[in-house]
């Protein structure tokens, strides 16, 4: 375990702080940017996870994770040729995913009923898809303003809490020398 002494003095945990703030803050400013950097990540992430999907069909031997798996990641790929038109369109975007993969959870859930398997969270993760698909379908600007806001907020709130830890842990420092 590193000693309290190295972790307090150390200006980076400071510098990584006032970084997050400004990362937060241009975030928010430029949500577009934000929004276009996003569509790629999560572009990335979609194929990631229809990888793993496919992994597990051909392993479990299981159609509905082929069904999955193939779907996440041809979503990925239009994902990340079309960063523009992604960034723009992402909200209904993860609206119809969700809708999708809702529906593909409920069919499963009741396959899995069928052969004594446990259902019910299943079946519930498909609901909520449906749920968020919907209400993201019926306001998809307010879903894009949202993306931004929250990532932003998280960024800034991670960096004042970062500067805050700093100073606390300077305070214990100096009391203990």
């Amino acid at each position: 375990m590193m000693p309290v002494s190295r972790y307090v003095n150390s200006k980076w945990n400071l510098f990584a702080g006032m970084m997050m703030i400004i990362l937060g803050l241009i975030i928010w400013f430029n949500p577009f940017d934000t929004l276009l950097a996003l569509a790629f990540y999560i572009g990335l992430g979609f194929i990631a996870a229809g990888v793993f999907y496919l992994i597990s069909s051909y392993e479990i031997r299981f159609g509905w994770y082929l069904l999955v798996g193939s779907f996440d990641i041809l979503v990925g790929f239009v994902l990340i040729s079309n960063l523009g038109i992604t960034a723009a369109s992402l909200p209904i975007i993860l609206a119809l995913w969700c809708l999708t993969v809702g529906i593909i959870q409920i069919i499963s859930s009741l396959e899995f009923k069928g052969i004594d398997l446990p259902w019910k969270w299943t079946a519930l993760m498909g609901y909520v898809g449906l749920f968020f698909g919907l209400v993201i379908l019926m306001f998809p600007t307010v879903g894009t303003v949202a993306i931004s806001t929250a990532i932003g907020l998280y960024a800034i709130m991670f960096g004042i809490l970062q500067i805050v830890e700093y100073r606390l842990c300077k305070n214990i420092y100096k009391r203990t020398c």
